[in-house]
């Protein structure tokens, strides 16, 4: 047990707003903890990488260290009941900290209960876990000495000290050495990495300069070995690599340039030629292989084109390949060799009028009073960003061609799914003359929550109970948990001095619980972001009903229409349908209903009180006049050629859950 300094005068006689009222908190000069019951601990670890550290072996030693650490210095007074690592650079700033998904790709003998977001997090709860958190070192909190400074500060302020397992640890309120020896560590810490780096990058320059590649020779290339320069590395089997032209993909390189500069075409046109005749110009290989398309793409002849190795001098750094993911770097930032390193496949000024290429190009694009033909004027399609393709997802876009306007999907070669044909057009016309059909009908139609009852009464709503049920027994047991580890430290309130086997079990049970009641608490979130919605016929008593034709509404109120109801429409080729779906909420509905008598032309008042939904669904497509509304509306079919007919009745709205 943690002792309480004495005082000659009880502390019962002061009065209560004389004491503070926590329980836990920092006192005294630096910060003593004053506890009544045994310490809880947790504990934050850090690996840097996935591919040059074990997370398997490096978080288990820390953890170890630090639980050595407790038990040397305050025996049987200390348990660490919970646990938050990552794995990612201690160089980055604290908030692109604690979202990397690294240890997902281990089997990692230690439970986990976040990264260091949820422990800074969790630490400004007031029903928080622990009261003091330890690491083995402090530059496993981070490399920088502003950002462990930081996290330190913002733990000090919550009033929870942390802990380094290789520093002396005290629960008294004297620890000036201790920051002074954790701040040399610091700042020895941050110059060890930097040093590091500028060395690595120095290494890099001469490398470069002395014509050796880095990395995966570029297409057109060939890597050749070359012995290590240095004895020891030779032995161990180590090699340098300079690049030799490839005989087969080489001249491939000189082609594409030709056709660059010679006919000015962009990439996508380049490698529609290049997938021509791939055994003539065989297509470039991802370095991951799952991610080899197998044809020349756009950006597969963009880089070709970018790169500045063809003209045989040696270049680094064109990519933050680790600091910024990937990220291109300005050319003023390049490191260039010297002179020429290799066999050059174009020279200087063939590749740089190949940029001049790409620099007018992006000039023609951006500057349209440039071109020599006269502007159309600008067309517009209102139901546009509403259509979307099943068989990709993407949105439709809308296109005119010889009087008519279409909504097409044309996705890129290198995205097209499988089974997708190169085009997808649906023409407008038959679009909105049933999307007219359904608002008439389904919307603003008299008979409209007649046939939506109709509907629900065929529809099974167990499914709704059975969601409840789930809820409330996953409450329950989050319920239950937090009992569990609420108890969990009583067998040793009554114990003097615990043994550590006793310790050791209880930090166990505590982490199994709280790894329980984590993934309970995710399960119940599941379940309320995947609740089911109970259908409420009453919205649609409170719109207008009445007469409308969409077609003859200016653009801005049509969109405001469509907007207001959040239409979705989706397009099934297999069937030759469109399905079309809004949705009227207790939330919005008096912002629908003041739209619809705008476009409807009527009136009425009314409040909403239920949080219920709808959403109903109805087929928008024909070809001929339809029926009366009151002999109920077609489902509307058509061929591959968007002429529509009817093929059945009755069956022009669908409730979705």
């Amino acid at each position: 047990m943690v002792e309480q300094s004495g005082s000659p005068v009880p502390i019962e006689v002061f009065a209560a707003g004389s004491r503070s009222v926590r329980s836990r908190g920092l006192t005294g000069p630096g910060g003593g903890l004053r506890l009544s019951g045994p310490l809880r601990v947790a504990f934050a670890g850090r690996t840097s990488t996935e591919d040059k550290q074990d997370p398997t072996l490096s978080l288990p030693r820390q953890l170890a260290s630090s639980q050595t650490a407790l038990h040397t210095a305050l025996p049987g007074q200390a348990v660490i009941v919970a646990h938050f690592y990552d794995i990612e650079s201690g160089r980055k700033d604290l908030d692109a900290r604690g979202f990397g998904r690294g240890h997902e790709r281990f089997n990692i003998p230690v439970p986990r209960d976040g990264g260091i977001q949820d422990l800074l997090l969790e630490a400004t709860q007031p029903d928080r876990r622990f009261d003091a958190v330890i690491c083995e070192s402090v530059d496993r909190i981070a490399r920088r000495t502003y950002v462990g400074t930081q996290i330190e500060n913002r733990l000090e302020q919550v009033g929870i000290p942390l802990w380094a397992a290789d520093e002396p640890i005290s629960l008294g309120g004297k620890r000036s050495s201790q920051v002074l020896t954790r701040r040399v560590k610091q700042g020895v810490a941050e110059w060890y990495v930097l040093e590091m780096l500028e060395k690595s990058w120095g290494g890099f320059e001469v490398h470069t300069r002395q014509g050796f590649n880095v990395g995966r020779p570029p297409y057109g290339y060939a890597a050749k070995k070359v012995p290590h320069p240095v004895a020891a590395r030779r032995e161990q089997g180590a090699t340098k690599h300079v690049l030799i032209p490839d005989e087969v993909r080489g001249p491939v390189v000189q082609a594409i340039f030709e056709i660059r500069i010679g006919e000015r075409v962009g990439y996508q046109e380049i490698a529609d030629r290049l997938n021509t005749d791939l055994e003539r110009n065989p297509a470039p290989v991802a370095t991951a292989k799952s991610r080899t398309v197998g044809r020349w793409t756009y950006s597969s002849v963009r880089d070709v084109l970018c790169n500045p190795k063809y003209t045989g001098y040696m270049v680094w750094n064109r990519k933050a390949t680790s600091s910024a993911g990937g990220r291109s770097n300005p050319p003023e930032v390049w490191v260039w060799s010297g002179e020429p390193t290799h066999p050059g496949l174009v020279t200087i000024e063939v590749f740089t009028e190949a940029q001049r290429v790409a620099r007018d190009n992006a000039r023609a694009r951006g500057c349209p009073s440039g071109r020599s033909k006269p502007e159309k004027p600008r067309r517009t399609f209102v139901l546009r960003s509403y259509m979307t393709c099943g068989l990709c997802g993407r949105r439709m876009f809308g296109k005119e061609d010889s009087g008519n306007t279409y909504y097409v999907c044309s996705p890129k070669r290198s995205y097209l799914p499988e089974g997708h044909p190169a085009v997808i057009r649906v023409r407008e016309k038959p679009l909105m003359e049933g999307l007219n059909e359904f608002f008439n009908r389904e919307i603003f139609g008299a008979h409209r929550r007649e046939r939506l009852q109709v509907l629900l009464a065929r529809l099974d709503d167990d499914h709704l109970d059975e969601h409840e049920t789930q809820v409330a027994m996953a409450k329950a047991k989050i319920k239950d948990l937090g009992r569990r580890q609420a108890r969990v430290l009583d067998p040793l309130e009554n114990l003097e001095e615990p043994t550590p086997a006793l310790v050791q079990r209880v930090n166990e049970r505590a982490a199994e619980i709280a790894a329980d009641l984590k993934a309970e608490h995710g399960r119940l979130r599941e379940l309320q972001e995947a609740a089911p919605v109970r259908p409420a016929p009453e919205l649609l008593d409170l719109l207008p009903s009445g007469p409308v034709d969409l077609e003859l509404l200016p653009e801005p109120t049509l969109r405001r229409l469509l907007d207001v109801f959040g239409l979705k429409m989706h397009h099934d080729r297999e069937k030759r349908l469109v399905k079309c779906e809004v949705t009227i909420t207790s939330e919005i509905v008096d912002m629908q209903r003041d739209v619809a008598n705008v476009v409807v032309g009527s009136g009425q008042a009314g409040s909403v009180c239920t949080p219920y939904r709808i959403r109903t669904g109805a087929t928008a497509l024909k070809g001929r006049r339809p029926r009366p509304l009151d002999e109920g509306g077609p489902w509307w079919r058509g061929d591959r050629h968007s002429t529509w007919s009817s093929v059945g009745d009755n069956r022009g709205s669908r409730v979705n859950g």
